[in-house]
């Protein structure tokens, strides 16, 4: 299926393309400028939460903000699911006027459609500009970055401020070819060109027995794509931006990436970082990484695939959680934007939530999809009341983790591996208590 997805082109023709759609945590990668497309502890009984689900905090006196333009909705597997359909049922429908395009993107329905939901879905991105993805059972540039509260411990005590990753999720070890050499011989790379030409022939190695070789590549549209996207992001936050690869060894290979970055910064960001008093910079990745762990924090690194692969993970530990980590993938131009939750189907909660088992299942991530998405939709409407609605509920759901009330990932990291039950919240008494928050900010006048 995944593969299926990423021969589609981008934008609007979806011919072969490099810069498709796809999807593991992240559904689809969009190039649109290609011509393809704080203070409180927690008592020691949470039972007030406990058996009692919320029906709906919202009350008459609090009117629904009409969202002017659609969004699309991808609903995804297992409990991200049920998390995901708490979540919009108590944190945004009661609050929200929202016209949602629904697209189920769960593996069952992706089987049954031969995959068409998954292109359908991407199109109508494309149309609106803003979506929302529950996590599914992945090539394009994703962001990710940590939620920050200030009472999880962090195993990088010395990052201060958020650290932004761009994984260039196509190509390179992922759309390799590799193979097992069963004994002595040649290896050779050949090039043929499609327009005619003597091809080119490159001797890889000379074999004297048993091995393996691999092949690996790579395409500037996509480079240029993942440049423009990590340049917008990092304007957009207002933050420097570093792209890290071993072109010293890989000289011509990382030297492209090196070079389409550096082009794409002169000729189209160069100005716009300095009126804002930020810079793009080439580092070696293992200077990067040491420079990463002895820094507050504060910026945007761009990586290539396996390196974004890695990395983002050793972030999201470092700053205490992968379920403390929003995901999105931002067009080249920064107008289409599609918000996901970083971790993936929790299906081992799941199989206990099938057993009528009680689960305790962070939901932060996704709750942070729906707000960066509505933030996106927002910012593209100039809705200065939506805008303050996101704001209202990503700071509800910091504040609920900072004054204790929390799942029990969290409560781990906070109180270890013996952790007592009264220490922390089942999955959708952690959503209601977000929501008794919310509602109470919504009550108070907006300062806008």
């Amino acid at each position: 299926m995944l593969q299926k997805l990423a021969r589609l082109g981008a934008m609007s023709t979806f011919t072969p393309s490099p810069s498709s759609l796809a999807l593991k945590t992240s559904p689809f990668s969009i190039n649109s400028n290609s011509h393809y497309l704080n203070t409180l502890s927690l008592k020691p009984h949470t039972n007030f939460f406990r058996n009692a689900s919320l029906r709906c905090f919202a009350s008459s006196s609090i009117d629904r903000i009409k969202v002017y333009n659609p969004i699309v909705e991808m609903d995804g597997d297992e409990m991200a699911r049920v998390m995901w359909k708490m979540i919009k049922d108590k944190l945004i429908n009661p609050y929200l006027d929202l016209d949602i395009k629904y697209y189920d993107l769960g593996i069952l329905n992706r089987d049954a459609t031969d995959d068409k939901v998954t292109v359908e879905s991407a199109l109508a991105t494309l149309k609106y500009n803003v979506a929302v993805k529950c996590a599914t059972i992945t090539p394009g540039t994703v962001f990710r970055e940590p939620i920050l509260c200030k009472n999880i411990p962090r195993i990088v005590s010395g990052w201060k401020k958020a650290i932004c990753i761009g994984r260039h999720a196509f190509g390179d070890q992922y759309r390799a070819t590799d193979a097992v050499i069963s004994g002595p011989g040649k290896l050779k790379m050949v090039f043929v060109p499609a327009e005619g030409g003597t091809p080119v022939e490159l001797d890889v190695h000379e074999f004297k027995g048993p091995g393996i070789a691999l092949a690996m590549y790579n395409v500037d549209e996509s480079i240029r794509a993942f440049a423009e996207s990590s340049m917008a992001m990092a304007l957009e936050k207002k933050w420097p931006l570093y792209l890290s690869t071993k072109n010293t060894i890989l000289k011509k290979y990382d030297g492209r990436f090196k070079d389409i970055f550096q082009e794409a910064y002169e000729e189209n960001w160069k100005q716009k970082f300095e009126e804002n008093s930020i810079w793009y910079e080439h580092r070696l990745i293992d200077d990067m990484v040491a420079y990463a762990l002895k820094s507050e924090g504060g910026y945007v690194w761009a990586c290539k695939n396996y390196d974004g692969d890695v990395q983002s993970d050793f972030l999201a530990q470092g700053f205490g959680s992968l379920g403390l980590m929003t995901s999105v993938l931002l067009s080249s131009d920064g107008k289409t934007l599609e918000a996901e939750a970083a971790h993936g189907t929790v299906t081992r909660h799941f199989r206990l939530d099938q057993k009528g088992q009680e689960t305790s299942t962070n939901s932060i991530a996704s709750i942070f999809a729906w707000t960066r998405g509505l933030e996106h939709r927002g910012k593209l409407d100039k809705h200065e009341q939506l805008l303050d609605f996101v704001s209202n509920l990503e700071t509800a759901c910091v504040e609920t983790v900072e004054t204790g009330k929390m799942t029990k990932d969290l409560a781990l990291l906070m109180h270890g591996s013996k952790v007592s039950r009264d220490l922390y919240l089942n999955t959708e008494e952690f959503i209601d208590a977000v929501a008794q928050n919310l509602e109470t900010k919504l009550r108070v006048p907006s300062s806008l």
